[in-house]
């Protein structure tokens, strides 16, 4: 399954398994894990060994992530968003500013790389020393990319219940972010049946 950068940093807020919701970067020891499981979509911007997060990158990060997760619920509109923040998102015209002014710390030039039996391939080259910079930057730069490109109309939030989960729907007909939720969604909705059919018999009796 395709991942991305920006939809892993959107389900840092997920559900916990036992009704409520739990944020994994609630800790500066949860946000280093966080972001070495990430080594792969960050692609060399954060160097290994330099992914140490201090409270102010976890700040930084929580604050970012308030901005994705609101514009998030602005490309699902006028689907409802995820539960999870929907009563306290950030005004959508304050996310997009955040979200350039975090991808504009970070300095970079385009270079083309040709090896003599090879294709040529383009990478963008950081002038910056500062790793959190770099990795806040990217991030930034990853919400940008996830927003501007096709995967946006098919964004969705979970609508299973106690779900708070972004997801891209992978074909037509998917209505849920994994079939857990599939299953707990058809179980919420049978026992709805069941309870309408019941009150209904009790009023006829």
């Amino acid at each position: 399954m395709e991942r991305w950068l920006a939809l892993e940093l959107a389900s840092t807020i997920r559900h916990d398994g036992d009704g409520g919701v739990t944020d994994d970067l609630t800790t500066t020891h949860g946000t280093t894990r966080w972001i070495q499981a990430q080594a792969d979509l960050l692609d060399g911007h954060v160097p290994d060994g330099e992914t140490a997060a201090d409270e102010n990158l976890r700040k930084e990060i929580i604050e970012l992530r308030r901005a994705v997760r609101a514009l998030f619920a602005r490309a699902v509109s006028p689907a409802p968003p995820s539960s999870a923040d929907a009563r306290q998102l950030m005004p959508a015209d304050q996310a997009l500013a955040h979200l350039n002014t975090v991808a504009a710390r970070e300095a970079v030039v385009p270079q083309m790389d040709w090896p003599p039996d090879g294709a040529p391939t383009a990478r963008l080259l950081s002038t910056e020393n500062d790793p959190k910079v770099r990795l806040m930057a990217a991030l930034a730069r990853a919400a940008i990319d996830f927003l501007s490109g096709p995967q946006r109309t098919r964004l969705r939030a979970c609508s299973a219940p106690r779900c708070v989960r972004y997801f891209v729907k992978s074909h037509g007909r998917q209505e849920w972010c994994k079939p857990s939720c599939g299953n707990r969604a058809r179980a919420a909705r049978h026992y709805r049946r069941q309870r309408m059919a019941a009150d209904g018999g009790s009023t006829q009796s």
